[in-house]
Formats: C-alpha cells, sequence, structure tokens
C-alpha cells in the first residue's frame, strides 16, 4: 500500500468515525426518498467502510498495530453501522427489531470489551469480520434504492447478518470468559 507515512491506522479509523454524518446527511437529503442521495449515501458508507479493511492491512504491514486501535476499530464499525440503522429506521425503511437486536449486541460485547480489559484487549476474530460484512453489506442493501422484487433477497441476507450477529456475539463472550483468552 502506498499510503503516505502520516495517515496512521488509527487516523484511518478516527476519520471514518468524524465522515459517518455526511452520510447520514446524505441518506436524510430530501427526506430520504431521493434516490440519487441514496446512492451517494451508499458510496460514502462504502468508502467509510473500506478504511475499515485499509486500517488493519496499514497497521499490520508498517506494525502499527495498538491496543487504541484494537478498541477503536469495533467502535467505528459500530458507529458506522449503527448510524445507517437507526437512520434507516427513522426512515421506515429499516425494521426497528433488527436495530435493537443489532445494537443491543454491538452495545454490549463493547460494555463487556471495557469490563475485560484488564484481562487485555481482545481483537476481533474471523467470526466478528464475517458477521461486521454480512451487517454492513446487508443495512446497504436497505440504503439502496433497490427494486421491491429484490426486497427478499434485502431481507434475508439481513436475516443472515442476524443470526451471526448473535452467534458471534455468545461466542465471543464464552471465549472471553474462557481460562484461556482466545477469541
Amino acid at each position: 500500500m502506498n499510503i503516505p507515512k502520516f495517515i496512521t491506522p488509527n487516523s484511518l479509523t478516527l476519520g471514518r468515525i468524524a465522515l459517518i454524518p455526511f452520510g447520514v446527511y446524505a441518506l436524510f437529503k430530501y427526506g430520504g426518498d431521493d434516490s440519487t442521495w441514496q446512492i451517494i449515501s451508499w458510496w460514502i458508507f462504502f468508502l467509510l467502510g473500506m478504511t475499515d479493511i485499509y486500517d488493519g492491512k496499514l497497521a499490520r504491514s508498517r506494525g502499527q498495530v495498538t491496543e487504541l486501535g484494537k478498541f477503536l476499530d469495533p467502535v467505528a464499525d459500530k458507529a458506522l453501522i449503527g448510524s445507517a440503522m437507526i437512520s434507516l429506521a427513522i426512515l421506515n425503511r429499516f425494521p426497528w427489531w433488527m436495530v435493537i437486536v443489532i445494537l443491543t449486541r454491538e452495545i454490549g460485547i463493547t460494555i463487556f470489551r471495557l469490563v475485560i480489559v484488564k484481562r487485555g484487549v481482545i481483537a476481533a476474530n474471523r467470526g466478528g469480520k464475517i458477521k461486521t460484512l454480512f451487517q454492513n453489506f446487508g443495512v446497504s442493501f436497505y440504503v439502496l434504492p433497490l427494486s421491491s422484487s429484490l426486497f427478499w433477497f434485502r431481507d434475508a441476507f439481513m436475516l443472515v447478518a442476524i443470526a451471526l450477529t448473535i452467534i458471534t456475539g455468545a461466542y465471543y463472550v464464552r471465549s472471553a470468559l474462557s481460562p484461556k483468552k482466545s477469541v
């Protein structure tokens, strides 16, 4: 990656958090019904989501993996997905029950991580990364102005994301509480 040295993995993560309001703004533009602004919002959320991939790769390639980065990265993921879901639910384009299930798990795990931080920050595992990918893609299908003929696919994809959210949350807690800390 040819990213300038002054751009650090943590600055990418903080930038992702700082730019979330622009995706929300685009989503609400013209009452949330303008397909052009829905696509603009999708692109903003997509690009912010892509920084999640690059900040991790950058941190590993430069040997800049930090405890702060391990903590901030999932917080940025949760802020990104949470802001999109809540915005969509306010616009009546996303079910509130899904928002509640996902955010309860995500906030619960974040609080749990804070409680057990004295044992060391537990980085996300492959299951958590797949869960985040499914959540991001699933919610993005609600951001895009899809034809109603594709709603079945969008909804089915999101149900898989919900299942992964619950399963990986339970796995994370179980693994964190086990004698060996391998999540």
